[in-house]
Formats: C-alpha cells, structure tokens, sequence
C-alpha cells in the first residue's frame, strides 16, 4: 500500500500500474521478456521504462522525432485555440447582438446552448469514425467545417441562419474535445503526457478566455460579424497545415510479449541487430547489451515516404469490433467509477466556467460597473493570465510528482499519483466560485470578481491535467471511449447555459454561485476516496471478464 492506496488482492497487474524504473518487480505483462531489452528514456530518464514500449518501426508514432510530435501537436493546438473562442467570443456583446437580431440576451444565450448541445450529440459520430478509421480524416472534415460555418456566421442576415450556422459548427468542434488527447497519448510517452495534455489545455482554455478578450474590441470597433471572418481566415490556415503536416496517430502496436521469441536466448550478431537509428533519439535500449534476445524486428518495415501520408485515409481499420459496438462503450465505460469521477470533476468546473462567459455581459454592463463591451472582454484578461500561469505549473508539476512517486514506490507508477494536484483545484476552486458571487452581490471594486473569474480558471487548469491523464493512464486503450462518456458534460453545460441568466435574474448572483460553489465542493471531495480506492476498483472492473470482452477489441 502506497500512501494510502489499497492494493488489489485479487489481480496481480492491475490495468494502468505499470513499472517505470528498472527495478527487480516488473509487471506480468513484461514477465516473459527479458528485462535487458525493454526500451528506457535516455539521460536524466534513463532509469524509465518507456510505457508504452515502442516498436522498431519508424512508423510507430512512439518513435517520431520529438520535433515531429510537438509540431503536430502545436498545430492541433492552434486549432482548438481558435475552436474554444468560437464558442464564448460573442459573450461581451450579447446585449449589443441581441439587439441587433431583435431577441432577448437570454434567447441569445441559447444559441451557446445549443451549438453545446450539438457538440455533445457529435461526438458519438466522430468519435466511432475514428476510432475505426484513424484521427486525421476525422480532423481533416472538421477543419473544413469551421471554415465554411464560419463564413456562414459572417454572412447571416436573420437570427435564423445565425443559429443554423452555430449548430452545425458543433460537429466540426466536438472532435477537438476528444481527439487531441487521444492524439497525446498515440505519439507521447507516460511520463511527457501531462505536460503535453497541459499545453493542449493552455491552448484551449487560452483560446476561451483569450477569445472573448479580443472579440470585444472586435465586435465593439467593427462589428460582432467580424468574429467569424476572422475565425475563417485562421481556419483557412489551419486547412492548409492540417492536410499537409498532421499525419496519421493511430497505430497498430503489438504487445511486448508478441515482439520477442520465447525461446532460449541465442547471441544476435551486429548485422542481424534492428536500425537503431530508425527510432526516436529519445528511445534506446537498458544500459545492458542486448546481444542476449533474439527479437521479433518489426524495423524491416520500410518509412512511409511523404506523399503517402498525405491520403485522406490510411486504408487500415484500427479496430475489430463492430460499429454499432464502439457507439454503445461510451455509455458503459461511463460507469466505470474513474471515469464517472473525472466527469463530474470536469463537467463541473468547465459548464461553471462557461456559466461566467454566458452572465458576464448581464453583470458588467449594468451599475455599478457600467463597462462597454470592449471592457467586457478585457474581463478576459485576468483567466487568459492565470490560466497560462496554471498550465506552465501544472503539467511539468503533474509530470514531476508522478515520476517522484513512482521512485519512492520501488518503481512502480500507479494512475492514482496523477490525483495529487487535486489539493489547489480545490483551493482555487473555492476561492473563485464563492468569491465571485459574494464579489459582485457586495458590489466590491471590479478586481474582486475579475481575480475571482482568473483562480477558477486556473484551478481548470490544473484539473485538466489530472482527469485526461488519469483516464488515459488507467483505461488506455478506451481512452477515445472515455473522452466521449467525459465529454456528456457537454449536455449539463447545455442545461445551465440554456437557463442560468433566468435563474441569475431570479435568485441574484450570491445564490446562484453560492449553489455552484457547493457542488464543486462535493464533486471535488469525491478524489479522496478514489485515491484510498482506485487500484481496487480497476481491478474490479479488470476482473469482470464479460465486460472486458465487450469492451475489448
């Protein structure tokens, strides 16, 4: 027991527990390969088993070039920047907009609502594709949809086609809320994904808090309809980029125990040995030689040339099972109590962020603020800070306490570690939601609701690291599955959104955060027991053989 987690007495490798130094208790799975031949991190890393274990093949995303990863990722990330604003960017003129379209600012409101709504329904779409199919035509039509719903916006005459062009821009949205993570975890290592699920975040929560700075002055200096042409010429780079330098990230990967011959080890001379040079510079064999296996090389796979990465397809299916099958496991995997947990813990605290975006209009305009539309947006400035100091902390801090942890227990990496940082989502949280409503209902100076609005910001950023990376760590192989059951959060979003300036209206700001504030609470609490219960849970779950063939390839 490590710190309080209980160990599974029933299962002696538990899905997601998994050895990370070079030590004498490697995990069954690794039982039958010998232990010289498991592929380690290099320098200051070089006592870290690389899980997954990568191939020999130099189409193995695993052994890309650092530089290839972090370009692609850089690119997808750029989008979902731009995909967050699209959503919240009308927030600080919706008085103004209202007006113009002759609605109310709460029927305004539901135009958000609904373009969620429709993210969340998408998703049961896109994700099944491409699981089956592979990411990049997936991310390829959605691109191409947010430019086209995008011009569409800037060219709507009528409330009408404003909100036909925000619901079908939903389904170009919904795959930057599941894909990019699973992207991460098909080129990246255990131990570099929360810095990379963190830079991810950053660029997405950035793009939501820093969207709404900017399209105030936009929408207040040269109109609200400005905010979709110059999303359109932002998706209109992100086309080019994204067909020509996002290749395929789905690979078929075989297991460990699958690559090496289980017989007596015979001695491989140096001609026989597999291309080193073909895999990642991070990648490299344990310190010792292994001139003692015989593996089962997978390096004679010939590199890809460029133009045939270029396909809209690759032509392969990534999985077995049947369609329907992949559309049904997100609402079983919903229950599977690590990911119930991390949608509550996101679901909360993003639809209580979004829940800002939506009534920051309603209560700055009024007295005793009396901003303009473009100092509505500037409230902005304050998450777009915080959450850039939230993300820069929290991914290496992420990354460093789980590779600290698991040194201290022996070498063996539990998902649970990825929990510590729920202690400031916590605190931040508190701090934000409770001090924005009793801000505002007490009329302080504007730096004490626009403080508010940065920490609980900040606290989703650190959150974010948390949830992705324990569902990716504990369920990897499910983990698009679990993005969709996570991403449900989209229909409680949908609920608040389409009714909180009513209810603001009705009950004033003091109860309605009060009530946000106190849920927050409870769902956070709920990390105790799963950190004390984790590892037995999965090991339930893991030990439920008619679910694990459902849920199997």
């Amino acid at each position: 027991m490590a710190w309080g987690i209980l160990e599974d007495t029933k299962m002696e490798q538990v899905p997601g527990t998994a050895a990370m130094n070079d030590q004498s208790d490697i995990p069954r799975e690794y039982d039958q390969v010998p232990h010289e031949i498991l592929k380690h991190g290099t320098g200051r890393l070089s006592h870290v088993i690389l899980v997954p274990q990568p191939t020999d093949s130099p189409n193995d995303p695993l052994n890309w070039s650092i530089w290839k990863k972090d370009g692609i990722l850089l690119i997808v990330g750029f989008s979902a920047a731009v995909v967050g604003a699209f959503g919240p960017m009308l927030s600080p003129g919706f008085v103004q907009i209202a007006g113009e379209l002759n609605i109310s600012v709460n029927t305004l409101a539901q135009a958000t609502a609904w373009l969620i709504l429709t993210i969340g329904l998408s998703l049961f779409i896109t994700q099944p594709f491409a699981k089956v199919y592979g990411r990049r035509p997936v991310f390829i039509v959605a691109i191409i949809i947010m430019f086209a719903t995008s011009v569409w916006g800037a060219l709507a005459k009528d409330y009408n086609s404003f909100l036909a062009s925000r619901v079908v821009s939903g389904f170009g949205m919904s795959p930057y809320e599941v894909l990019v993570q699973c992207t991460i975890g098909d080129m990246y290592f255990v131990h570099q994904r929360a810095t990379r699920i963190a830079l991810w975040n950053l660029f997405l929560l950035c793009g939501i808090t820093g969207g709404s700075l900017v399209s105030g002055y936009i929408i207040e200096d040269i109109g609200w309809k400005w905010t979709f042409g110059i999303c359109a010429i932002f998706f209109g780079v992100f086309m080019f980029l994204v067909v020509f330098f996002v290749p395929e990230t789905a690979y078929i990967r075989e297991p460990v125990t699958a690559r090496y011959h289980h017989e007596p080890p015979k001695i491989v001379s140096e001609s026989e040995k597999p291309d080193q040079n073909l895999t990642e510079k991070e990648v490299s064999s344990s310190s010792t030689p292994p001139q003692t296996v015989a593996p089962i090389s997978t390096s004679a796979e010939p590199k890809d040339p460029y133009l045939r990465t270029l396909k809209f397809t690759t032509g392969k299916r990534y999985t077995d099972a049947p369609f329907w099958k992949i559309v049904v496991r997100p609402a079983v995997i919903f229950w599977y109590p690590a990911v119930l947990w991390a949608f509550l813990i996101y679901g909360t605290t993003l639809t209580w962020i979004v829940v800002f975006s939506v009534v920051n209009a309603s209560i700055f305009t009024l007295p005793p603020y009396n901003f303009s539309v473009s100092e509505v947006g500037l409230i902005s400035l304050s998450p777009f800070v915080m959450t850039i100091i939230g993300e820069v902390i929290a991914g290496p801090l992420n990354d460093f306490m789980c590779l600290y942890l698991a040194k201290k227990n022996h070498g063996i990496y539990e998902p649970e570690f990825r929990l510590v940082l729920m202690v400031p989502v916590f605190i931040l949280g508190i701090v934000g939601f409770f001090g924005f409503g009793a801000s505002v209902h007490y009329q302080t100076h504007w730096i004490g609701p626009v403080l508010t609005f940065g920490l609980a910001n900040m606290s989703m950023a650190f959150a974010n690291g948390c949830v992705f990376g324990y569902v990716i760590d504990s369920y990897e192989d499910l983990s698009e599955e679990a993005f969709v059951a996570i991403n449900a959060r989209n229909l409680l979003t949908f609920g608040l959104t389409y009714f909180v300036n009513d209810w603001l209206v009705k009950d004033g700001v003091l109860n309605v955060f009060n009530v946000l504030g106190g849920v927050f609470i409870g769902v956070t609490l709920l990390t105790v027991p799963l950190w004390v219960y984790g590892k037995k849970l999965r090991g339930m779950v893991a030990r439920n053989e008619m679910l694990t063939r459902f849920m199997k390839d």
